[in-house]
Formats: structure tokens, C-alpha cells, sequence
């Protein structure tokens, strides 16, 4: 590569650190502009209406307008499974539809209800398309195509609208029409053109350059009206919701769009306030302010609660039927800690509500008559308390604690003793009955022994946490409007101060949430890591050495740090560059153990401010790093030999016959050297792998390969070929004590060296470890080799068969899977586990420089 072309890739990557520096900031003016446009769509509203109002709005509701929006709700969620089902088609995947129905309904109902898609609709349809038999590069490819459907869907439906009655919906946006009915044109135009331009299917250039596969018209057309119809169906829960007559249908779902948009861009949660603020901004003069205000809070009821409820009754079916061996209904089961997590949310956000408002006047009496007035005063204070404690629960199931599971079932059972005394909260007390059935069933699934007080809580749930108690103020300030506050209100203790009863308990909700603060703010730093002593390396060898993963010796060469688990019986080993944590291959021992410790290994990375990342993980692990909060992308592919079936008869070995009978004809003669021998030809080894550096032009490298430093060469045996005597060629030999598994590493020769070399010492040695017992051989990696061939294959796979088929001026990408194929091996893929967005090109670097000993090795050679 020249120098230009060097510079050049510099620029135009430049930005993507840059970026990542300036995303608190972003973050943080996004905050600020949704705060303004929460005060402007609020302001004033509590003087136009009152709490009263809006309970008696949302009482108000006929039961044959609720039955109309969840019947809307269970068409909008019938037409997001047929998203999913489209998109499964465009990439080329089969699934049965009831899988398909069933993935997109929980993957949604969580999606809708707290966001974060990649986190959680994404690893939703990564565990239940997975265990379909879907490829995680296709399912990517999905949801990506599903994210384009949705922007289409909504500029179809809010193009429609504004063409409906331009005229009306300029004055409120202060917009002439005409110029509104000309965007709705243009925006419409541009959709028609899209599905003109994907009239064949075939693959076209966007910008000219880059490769993009379009979608056949009919599936474009089929996915844009599962959309619309997702949109239509939405947007009428809440109009069947609002009083008959208040705003049309076509004027309404115009707004509806926008909303939905702008909830989307904020990243808030369900775009909880955002939408709620574009709805009363647009409909504030059309709809009865208490009225559109009732219709929002049964809105989100119907159409987000209540589907996430459902989403856990399924949850705990498959959790009932655990039993039996379905790769589904395992993958369901495995999703309770992701559901429990948003589920605990949806309860406490619930309990601290009911904390900041007044009782029904017939629920009062009721406690009047019955309960004292000290367990009425204690069951809201500590509720309320209880609550709050639920937020920073919920965090920790996302990690998967078994501390998170304790507290929160004893915590929401305490809550649910608790629901009636403090005012007869039977809707309240439904949920916490669900949620403490849901973690009873669940036990099993919490398996990481961690304090809950160790869980890092990000600046973003901190945020979260924050912006709810800001909405609690706000809310019981709105309920309250009419109480005169005054010091003696903090003392008054009778069955009607709801007021005083409520300030006190948004007291306790406060002084909890410093003490939370302030704990995390303290939280002492992990002590650094040292790099591994004598100690270190004697406990990582002795791991190694129990487990079936030779590859995993490469710990041994001294260049990479080790976190240990609590047991002292697994490993990760890994090494930094920059802020990239680059754990190397999977945890190495006991299978129930690795879990914990990838969730450590991310969470300290997360501490030092770093970026996870697992470098070469085995598909048989993938759930671990999904779990984590990882995303996957495929490397390239590893071959085995299986050495039962392995020999040097058949016609397929005919071309490998006829080296190793060249080779052995001009003089060549293997040997294999136990490592107690090594040190007497450790100085030949050294002047072949000298010459060997020298002819390539390279220096050693590191990480995840080994280099010949004595101490590593001499722990390991290794097979030579001598010619008249002298050695030509060796590789040294990677093995574990269970011989499940030996591999190569080092494999280094003469310039000068018999034909056929290299094909001789690895079948003799293939046969001589087949002689001892070992199961398979390991090849090794061939770098971007086995990506997706089908035209929809995403941008991963497509950029690494370009680079895989002309990228001989970087690394012989062919050459090496050619010389792997001689021995006719089992190919099995590895990925790369790292976060999302920017990182893993920022994390391919740091390998790279890792590997090549710095930024100056990888340009080097």
C-alpha cells in the first residue's frame, strides 16, 4: 500500500474516534433540546386541567373503545410479524411463521416498551432466529432491512396525511399548505421511485460505488404495506381512545407519524414524554386537554404494557416446558433475564407512580374502616421506597445476578404484601403477583455470583434513573396542585393527607437515591491489572492444560494478561491497545464458569473506560457474548482434521502421495522431539526461524500467534525434517493433557529445503499424533474465508470476499485455505464478539497493531 493511499484511509477514518469522544456531549444537548420541548408542550397544561380530570377521562373511556384499540393493538403486532417475516425472505432465510410470530412479538413488545433495539430486540431475534438454524450475519441483515421498512412506512403514512388536509395542519405547524402538500409529493415520489428501482431485484450501485441487492418489487411492496398497515393499526389505539369527533383519522395519524418519529431519534425508552409532548403540542387545541391526557396514559397501557405482560406469560410457559430438548424453547427460557429486566422497570416505574398520587376516595374509605393508620403510613412509605430500589434491581438481572434475583423477588413480594394497605392497589398488585411468578420460575437462569452493589451503572441508566424522578416531582406537583404547602404538611398524619403522605415518600425515594449515588460515585476502582508473574503463569498453564482447546498454550508466551474466576479455575487472556480490552479466543475452562467471567471481563473493561472485545470465538459460545451485550461478525473460518479418518490412501490423497514420496526420495526424514529434547537443538530451531524471518521480511509477531522466545519454544515439543542431517523445517506443537486436540504453531523452514517439505512433516506428524490417541488436528484460522456468498449477504461478508479474493498484496488469504484443503479438513467458523456502531473497525486496528507489535508493524509488513 503507498504512502498516499495510507493517508488517505487516515482521513477518512479519522472521524469515527472523534465521534466517539463527542457522543457524551451529544447525548447531553439531546437531553437539553428534549427538556425544552417537554416544558413547551407542558406549559401551561396543569392550569387547564387538573389529576381529577384525567382519572376521571380515563375512567371515562367506553369498553367498546378499549375493545376497538386492543383489537388495533393485535393487528399493529400481526403486521410487525409480518416485518419480520418479509425480512427473512429478502435475506434468504426459512423459518416457520409461528417462530416467526412468536420472535417478533416479544422482540417488539420489549423494543416498544424500553428501547435500545440492538440491545434488545436484536438479541432476542439473534437467540430465537439462532436457534432456527438462521446464520447471525443474515439475521443482521434482517433487522436492518426492518429498520428501512419502518422509515418508508412512516414518510408513506405522515405523506398521506398532510395531502388529506394540508389546509388544517398548516396553522398548527405555521407552514403554508402549499408547501406541505409538496413535500407529501415529493416524499411519496421518492418512495414510488425506490420501488421502480427495485422492479427486478437485481443488484445495483448506490452512489455509483457502493453494492447494494434490492429487494424484488412485490417483497419491497408487501414489506412497505406490512409497515403502513403497522403504523394505520398503531395510530388507532390511541384515536378509538380519544372522544368521538375531536380530530379526524387522516389529520391524526399525520401528527401520529411525527411523533412516532421523533420518539424514535430521542433513544428515550418508548420515547416515553417525547411522543406524549408532539401529541399535545399537535392536538392541544383540537382534543379536551384531559381528555388526550386520559387517552395517553391508556395508550401506553394497552398498546406497551400489556403486550410486554403477555411477552412474560410466554416466557414463563417456555420456562414450564424446560423440560424439553427445543432449541426454542431454550432460547425462550434464555430471554427471561432481558424480559425480567424490563418487566421489573415497567412494575417499579409503576409502584413509584402510585407513591406520588392521592388514593381513590373509596379505597380510603375502605382503610379507614379496616387498617390502621400506621401500617397504611408504613406500607407507602416503604413501597415507595421499594420502587426505587426495583430500578437499580432491573439493571442488575440484565447481568444476570443472582443477587439481582434475590432482591428482586423479596423486594417485589414485600411490595406486593404491601399493595393493599397502602390503598387497595389491585392493578398494582396483579403486576407484582406476575413478576414474583416470573422470577420463581426463572431461578435458574441468574447464575452469576456477584454483588449487586458491583454492577457499574452506566452514565445512560443513571440518566434514566434521574429523568423518572424528575417526572415523579412533576407528577405530584400536577396531582397536588391545589394543596397549600406549608411546613406543618410534613406532620400531618390522617387517612385523607394524601399530600403529606406522598412528600414523605418522595423523600425517602430521594434519600435513597443519594445514598445510590453517592455509593457509585465512591465505589472503589478495581485494582490494576499486573502483567503475569511466575505465579500467574503456572496457574494459566495448569487451566490450559485441562482443557480441549490446544490453541489455548498461547497464553504461555508471556505477552498477555489473565483475569481469573473466583475459583481460580478459568481464564480469559487478553491484551490492551489503546482502550481496546481484546480477550483472545474464549474462556478457557469449566463450561459453567466462562459466562461470569465474559461479564466481568466487559464490565472491568467498562471501568478502565475501555471497549470489550472477544477475539476468535467457536459458534458453540455465541450466546455468551449475545448475552453480554456483544454483537457478532465472522472473522473467517478454522480447519480441523479429525485424525480417526485421517491416512494417505484414496484417490483424494493421490497429490499428497506423490510430495511426501518426492520429498522422503531427495532425503527428507521426520522426527518428533519431546520437549525434554528441545534444548538440545533449540540453536537449530533458532537459524530456521532466523532465515525464515529474513526471507519474509518480517519480525516476530504476537498475540495470537506465538513467537520464538526460549522459554515458550522450550515448554512445547516439536516436529522437525532434517535433510542429510541438517534441519530444514519444524513447527511446534500445541497439545492439552485430555487429548481432545493438537494444533501447530510456529511452522518455519529453509529458503533452500526439499520439494514437498511441508506436506511431509504435517501428514507424518498427523499420523504420528493419530498413533498417540489425539482426536483432531488443528490447521488453523484462514482469515475472512467461508463468508456468505448469497447476493443479500450483509456488508461484512461482501467487503471480506473482496479482500479475501484480491487481497494477496496484504496476506495470502488464498494461498493458506489452499494449502489447509490438501488434508481435506473440517472447516468451522470464529467471530469477532464487540460492541456495536464504530467499534469494530476501531477494534480490528488495535488486533492488528496487538499482532504486529504496533501501528508501526502493521504498516510495516
Amino acid at each position: 500500500m503507498s504512502r498516499r493511499q495510507r493517508t488517505i484511509d487516515f482521513k477518512t477514518t479519522s472521524w469515527l474516534p472523534l465521534l466517539q469522544r463527542g457522543r457524551p456531549w451529544l447525548l447531553a444537548a439531546g437531553v437539553i433540546a428534549l427538556a425544552g420541548l417537554l416544558a413547551f408542550a407542558f406549559k401551561g397544561l396543569w392550569q387547564e386541567i387538573s389529576y381529577d380530570q384525567v382519572v376521571a377521562a380515563v375512567r371515562g373511556v367506553d369498553p367498546g373503545d378499549l375493545t376497538l384499540a386492543l383489537l388495533a393493538t393485535a393487528v399493529s403486532y400481526l403486521a410487525l410479524s409480518g416485518y419480520d417475516h418479509s425480512s427473512l425472505r429478502y435475506v434468504g432465510a426459512s423459518v416457520p411463521y409461528r417462530v416467526v410470530a412468536q420472535t417478533s412479538f416479544i422482540a417488539y413488545a420489549l423494543t416498544n416498551t424500553i428501547g435500545l433495539g440492538v440491545f434488545t430486540g436484536g438479541a432476542v431475534r439473534m437467540r430465537l432466529y439462532g436457534a432456527a438454524g438462521v446464520e447471525a450475519g443474515l439475521i443482521s441483515r434482517a433487522i436492518a432491512f426492518n429498520a428501512v421498512a419502518f422509515g418508508l412506512g412512516v414518510g408513506t403514512v405522515g405523506a398521506l396525511g398532510l395531502l388529506w388536509d394540508a389546509q388544517a395542519l398548516a396553522p398548527l405547524v405555521h407552514v403554508p399548505a402549499w408547501l406541505l402538500s409538496t413535500g407529501a409529493w415529493l416524499v411519496l415520489a421518492v418512495i414510488g421511485a425506490l420501488l421502480v428501482w427495485c422492479r427486478d431485484g437485481r443488484e445495483r450501485r448506490l452512489f455509483g460505488r457502493l453494492p447494494l441487492r434490492l429487494p424484488r418489487a412485490s417483497l419491497a411492496l408487501r414489506q412497505l404495506l406490512w409497515s403502513v398497515l403497522d403504523i394505520l393499526a398503531a395510530g388507532a389505539v390511541l384515536w378509538v381512545l380519544l372522544p368521538d369527533g375531536a380530530v379526524g383519522f387522516p389529520v391524526f395519524i399525520g401528527f401520529y407519524a411525527a411523533a412516532l418519529v421523533l420518539g424514535v431519534i430521542s433513544h428515550v425508552p418508548g420515547g416515553l414524554g417525547v411522543f406524549e409532548a408532539v401529541m399535545l403540542v399537535a392536538l392541544g387545541g383540537r382534543v379536551p386537554s384531559e381528555a388526550l391526557a386520559g387517552a395517553l396514559v391508556l395508550y401506553r397501557l394497552v398498546y406497551y404494557v400489556l403486550p410486554l405482560a403477555l411477552a412474560m406469560l410466554l416466557m414463563m410457559l417456555h420456562e414450564l416446558r424446560s423440560g424439553i430438548v427445543a432449541p426454542l424453547t431454550r432460547a425462550v427460557s434464555s430471554l427471561a433475564p432481558l424480559l425480567l429486566a424490563a418487566y421489573t422497570l415497567v412494575v417499579a416505574v409503576v409502584v413509584l407512580v402510585s407513591g406520588v398520587t392521592p388514593a381513590t376516595e373509596e379505597a380510603t374509605e375502605l382503610l379507614a374502616l379496616h387498617v390502621p393508620l400506621p401500617l397504611v403510613e408504613a406500607s407507602h412509605f416503604l413501597s415507595s421506597v421499594a420502587g426505587l430500589a426495583l430500578l437499580f434491581v432491573a439493571r442488575g438481572m440484565l447481568s444476570r445476578l443472582d443477587a439481582a434475583w434475590w432482591a428482586g423477588l423479596g423486594l417485589a413480594g414485600m411490595t406486593l404484601l404491601m399493595a393493599l394497605p397502602k390503598g387497595i392497589a389491585v392493578s398494582e398488585a396483579a403486576l407484582l403477583v406476575s413478576l414474583v411468578t416470573a422470577l420463581a420460575l426463572s431461578r435458574k437462569q441468574f447464575t452469576r455470583k456477584a454483588s449487586l452493589l458491583s454492577v457499574p451503572f452506566t452514565g445512560g441508566w443513571l440518566l434514566a434513573v434521574a429523568a423518572i424522578f424528575a417526572a415523579l416531582i412533576a407528577l405530584l406537583f400536577f396531582a397536588y396542585q391545589d394543596v397549600d404547602y406549608t411546613h406543618e404538611l410534613w406532620w400531618q398524619f390522617e387517612f385523607n393527607g394524601h399530600a403529606p403522605r406522598s412528600l414523605r415518600a418522595l423523600i425517602g425515594i430521594a434519600l435513597l437515591a443519594l445514598v445510590l449515588a453517592v455509593r457509585q460515585l465512591l465505589r472503589p476502582v478495581s485494582s490494576a491489572l499486573e502483567p503475569p508473574d511466575a505465579a500467574a503463569l503456572a496457574r494459566a498453564d495448569l487451566i490450559v492444560r485441562q482443557q480441549d482447546n490446544a490453541d489455548g498454550f498461547l497464553a504461555m508466551t508471556g505477552d498477555k494478561q489473565f483475569l481469573f474466576s473466583e475459583s481460580g479455575e478459568a481464564m480469559v487472556m487478553f491484551g490492551r491497545q489503546r482502550r481496546s480490552w481484546i480477550g483472545l479466543f474464549d474462556p478457557l475452562g469449566p463450561e459453567n464458569e466462562q459466562a461470569e467471567l465474559v461479564w466481568r471481563f466487559v464490565e472491568r473493561a467498562r471501568e478502565a473506560g475501555g471497549r470489550a472485545c472477544f477475539y476468535q470465538v467457536r459458534p458453540q459460545s455465541l450466546s455468551m457474548y449475545l448475552d453480554a451485550g456483544l454483537r457478532l461478525f465472522k472473522l473467517g473460518e478454522y480447519a480441523y482434521v479429525p485424525l480417526a479418518d485421517f491416512s494417505l490412501e484414496g484417490k483424494r490423497r493421490s497429490n499428497l502421495r506423490y510430495s511426501i514420496k518426492r520429498a522422503v526420495r531427495e532425503g527428507a526424514g521426520f522426527e518428533m522431539v519431546p520437549a525434554e529434547a528441545v534444548p538440545a537443538i533449540l540453536e537449530e530451531l533458532r537459524a530456521v526461524s532466523d532465515a525464515w524471518l529474513a526471507e519474509h521480511r518480517a519480525a516476530e509477531k504476537r498475540f495470537s500467534v506465538g513467537a520464538f522466545i526460549d522459554d515458550y519454544v522450550l515448554r512445547q515439543p516439536v516436529a522437525v525434517v532434517r535433510h542429510e542431517g541438517r534441519l530444514v523445517a519444524f513447527a511446534t506443537l500445541l497439545t492439552t493433557d485430555t487429548k481432545a486436540e493438537a494444533t501447530v504453531d510456529l511452522m518455519r523452514h529453509l529458503p533452500a529445503m526439499p520439494y514437498g517439505t511441508m506436506d511431509f512433516l504435517f501428514s507424518e506428524l498427523m499420523l504420528h499424533l493419530r498413533g498417540l490417541g489425539f482426536q483432531r488436528f488443528g490447521l488453523g484460522m484462514a482469515p475472512l474465508s467461508g463468508m456468505a456468498k448469497h447476493s443479500l449477504a450483509p456488508f461484512w461478508h461482501r467487503g471480506g470476499r473482496l479482500l479475501f479474493a484480491h487481497g494477496e498484496n496484504f496476506y495470502n488469504f488464498r494461498g493458506l485455505r489452499a494449502f489447509k484443503e490438501k488434508f481435506d479438513p473440517q472447516w468451522e467458523a470464529r467471530y469477532l464478539a464487540s460492541p456495536g456502531g464504530a467499534a469494530p473497525l476501531l477494534l480490528l486496528a488495535d488486533i492488528a497493531a496487538l499482532i504486529s507489535g504496533g501501528l508501526k508493524g502493521v504498516i510495516a509488513k
